[in-house]
């Protein structure tokens, strides 16, 4: 009975195969939907797993968020720089690093850190950590030689950002990969953001705090050179000026709580960054559920079709059932002959789906990856081997109509048709 049935495929090719690819596609749209969705929501939880607290001035918690873990390029508000050292001077903090941005490079954000920050995120590949205004470090992903020089650019420069002139970066150490959006950064002191931009570290008088107005609204004060050789002196108890975000660990959880409640003020804004995620899941949970519903609508559609032009197909094969049966073969035969040709077809098709879907879904988040630096691992889970048993078993039941006309048709009949 098998060699009767792939006889019986082989000589109806091609509308087999157009069964199996419709079959295929539909899955993979599903399967695709749901594996890149699952990709997004572990890597970018991965990402801000590196990051427990993020301290910024108030406004909106995910644009916090975006920009200073996602390193998203969006103007932030800015606190005052004296929250910068009260973290440090607290007991319940391990470290706290500031976080500057604005300018780019080659379509590499540029952002203002400090050395301890580079220890958090991961160790150098190789190089070393900078020491000097003038010195830089890159993300794994960034491709440019130690030693290259970097000259910033205000903004992006495709949308109308302007060089700075004052200042260059040599790039003298690499980061091991992360696989965070700072994989895809160069980092550079704070202090050389700070005087780029007309908010050097100093005592606040009338100049200091006009400078700060500019730089704040995004407008950008007239500077001399700067001196790329300059030691850094990360001593922050000093006048700092105002900052969009700074990265905090704390010792505890009770003490993340505790910071979380001390900074939540009308002057500061402290977020976990996964929380903050989670409210963006449900965002994303919601477009989620439209797409499956799309995505199963199209399969009903497909099955549909599949199911009517193989009740059609039945009704072609009239005489070749009736000649089975002529020739003595059993209801039972014939039922599982046309139950088994559409099931392995189905079949076929659903695996193909799921492998296909498996392959967009590494595709789409391999170019994500690259445009983010965020890593977003495209992988099966335990439910999805449930999926695959209810789609075969509503595939066992479609398959059964079909069968079950051509096990009811007469003989006799079947040959005078």
């Amino acid at each position: 009975m098998i060699g009767f049935i792939l006889a019986d495929l082989r000589r109806l090719w091609a509308g087999s195969l157009v069964v199996v690819l419709l079959v295929a596609l539909a899955t993979a749209l599903g399967v695709a939907v749901t594996l890149q969705e699952r990709a997004l929501r572990l890597g970018s939880a991965r990402a801000a797993d590196k990051f427990d607290l993020v301290i910024g001035a108030p406004g909106s918690e995910t644009q916090l968020v975006l920009s200073s873990i996602f390193l998203q390029p969006s103007p932030l508000p800015l606190m005052e720089g004296t929250v910068l050292p009260r973290l440090l001077a607290d007991p319940r903090v391990a470290s706290a690093a500031p976080v500057g941005f604005g300018d780019s490079f080659g379509g590499y954000a540029v952002v203002g850190t400090s050395t301890g920050l580079l220890a958090e995120l991961e160790q150098l590949a190789e190089g070393r950590a900078f020491a000097a205004l003038g010195e830089a470090v890159a993300g794994a992903a960034v491709d440019l030689p130690l030693g290259y020089t970097v000259k910033p650019t205000h903004g992006l420069a495709e949308l109308g950002g302007h060089a700075h002139t004052e200042l260059a970066y040599r790039i003298v150490g690499r980061l091991k990969p992360t696989g965070t959006a700072w994989d895809r950064a160069i980092l550079v002191p704070m202090q050389a953001v700070w005087a780029l931009h007309g908010m050097e570290a100093a005592e606040h008088d009338d100049a200091d705090d006009h400078a700060h107005d500019e730089a704040a609204s995004g407008v950008e004060a007239d500077h001399p050179h700067i001196d790329a050789d300059a030691a850094l002196d990360e001593n922050w108890s000093k006048a700092t000026p105002g900052l969009p975000a700074i990265l905090v660990k704390p010792k505890s959880i009770a003490d993340a709580y505790k910071l979380r409640q001390d900074y939540r003020s009308n002057s500061t804004l402290a977020v976990f960054p996964g929380e903050v995620l989670t409210n963006l899941y449900a965002t994303l949970g919601d477009a989620k559920r439209v797409l499956v519903g799309v995505t199963t609508g199209a399969q009903v559609l497909v099955a549909a079709a599949i199911l009517l032009v193989t009740i059609l197909h039945v009704g072609q094969r009239r005489r070749q059932i009736g000649a089975l049966r002529a020739f003595g073969a059993p209801r039972t035969a014939v039922f599982v002959i046309v139950w088994s040709e559409l099931f392995a077809l189905i079949a076929a098709g659903v695996l193909s789906g799921f492998a296909l879907g498996f392959g967009a879904a590494k595709f789409i988040a391999g170019y994500l990856s690259g445009e983010s630096g965020v890593a977003m691992p495209v992988m099966f889970a335990a439910g999805d081997g449930f999926l695959v048993s209810a789609i075969l078993v509503f595939a066992a039941i479609l398959a059964v109509l079909p069968a079950m006309i051509a096990y009811r048709q007469s003989p006799a009949a079947a040959l005078r048709a």
